[in-house]
């Protein structure tokens, strides 16, 4: 009986044993796929938060309307900048958008045209290098307009000041101990003030800046870069899982070629601050399921893990949601309107 009972059930166990294997792949396919994309930013990450340091400490405030922000050219080259293939460039932005560096038409210029990982894709497919080329430049042209357009929008129309550079406010919420070096300098300062040496005083600044320079920058510079890297990393496994059960077929069925309706639920798999969303949105056109409006919508709302980065640096939720909705209204208006002359 025994016997007779596990000849029965042999088929039963063998499933559930391949089950709990594909289960266990998918698993580890999706953790190594998540930390390899995660170490791909850490330079970007980390040169990033170092521009930011060196910015707070030698310019500080003043250079407000010098560094890009003020800058007639700051949504120009944040498009062009944005096509590199890397999502890492969107990361940066969010980041020096969060510290107050760049302006909301540049960080969205950014987002726009960020390629991520369309334009190996097509390559990889041997697709024609005129529609490759297209596509980027439709990218580029559309967030350096929209860029323009927001800064427009933001300054002269609602009558927005430009703020002062705050990276001190990113230290203190990272707890980069950024503040301890101030200290110091306050201290010092102080010093030599009161002993009246103002010669000494302006020959030890230097020092001190020099050492700052070499040393103090670069710590804090990691200690950011360690913080994000691992909330990014954590963050992209449980998507990565998610999105490797529910399954590419699922969501293609989702947006097979319906106007408008593919446009809007491509903007929604757009929104997913994550590498794979340019990767299915790219397949999906590829393999007839998207229209190529479709596509650009998904592409033009898909920033990488900017938008991710984003939410965990600026504490002002409500400006978050609205650069978001900013961006997503943009792609998906931009993608119908493809869809009228394409």
């Amino acid at each position: 009986m025994p016997v007779v009972y596990m000849l029965r059930n042999y088929g039963k166990v063998c499933d559930l044993s391949d089950t709990g294997t594909k289960a266990m792949e998918i698993i580890l396919d999706s953790v190594l796929d998540a930390v390899i994309d995660s170490l791909k930013l850490l330079p970007f990450l980390f040169i990033t938060y170092l521009v930011m340091e060196y910015i707070e400490e030698k310019a500080g405030e003043r250079s407000g309307a010098v560094v890009g922000r003020a800058g007639r050219f700051a949504p120009l080259a944040g498009g062009l900048l944005g096509v590199v293939p890397q999502c890492g460039f969107s990361a940066a932005a969010s980041n020096l958008y969060a510290g107050r560096v760049i302006t909301p038409g540049t960080l969205i210029a950014i987002f726009l045209s960020t390629s991520d990982e369309m334009l190996p894709i097509l390559i990889s497919e041997r697709v024609e290098g005129t529609f490759i080329i297209g596509v980027l430049a439709l990218k580029v042209v559309i967030g350096v307009v929209a860029g323009y357009i927001v800064d427009f929008v933001y300054y002269s129309c609602m009558k927005r000041q430009h703020q002062p550079i705050d990276i001190h406010h990113i230290c203190e919420k990272e707890h980069c101990h950024c503040h301890e070096h101030d200290h110091e300098e306050n201290h010092e300062e102080h010093d030599h003030e009161h002993e009246g040496h103002d010669h000494e005083h302006e020959g030890n600044h230097e020092d001190h800046d020099h050492a700052h320079g070499h040393s103090g920058i670069v710590l804090p510079a990691v200690r950011h870069t360690v913080s994000v890297f691992a909330f990014i990393l954590i963050f992209s496994i449980v998507l990565n899982l998610l999105l490797s059960f529910i399954g590419e077929d699922t969501l293609g069925q989702l947006i097979y070629n319906r106007p408008v309706i593919s446009e809007i639920l491509a903007g929604i798999v757009g929104l997913i601050p994550n590498c794979a969303s340019s990767v299915l949105l790219t397949q999906l056109y590829l393999e007839g399921v998207l229209s190529f409006a479709a596509m650009m919508s998904g592409l033009l709302v898909n920033a990488g893990v900017g938008l991710l980065v984003l939410f965990r640096i600026n504490d002002n939720r409500k400006e978050n949601l609205t650069i978001t909705g900013t961006l997503y209204a943009i792609g998906v208006i931009c993608g119908c309107i493809i869809e009228i002359f394409v």
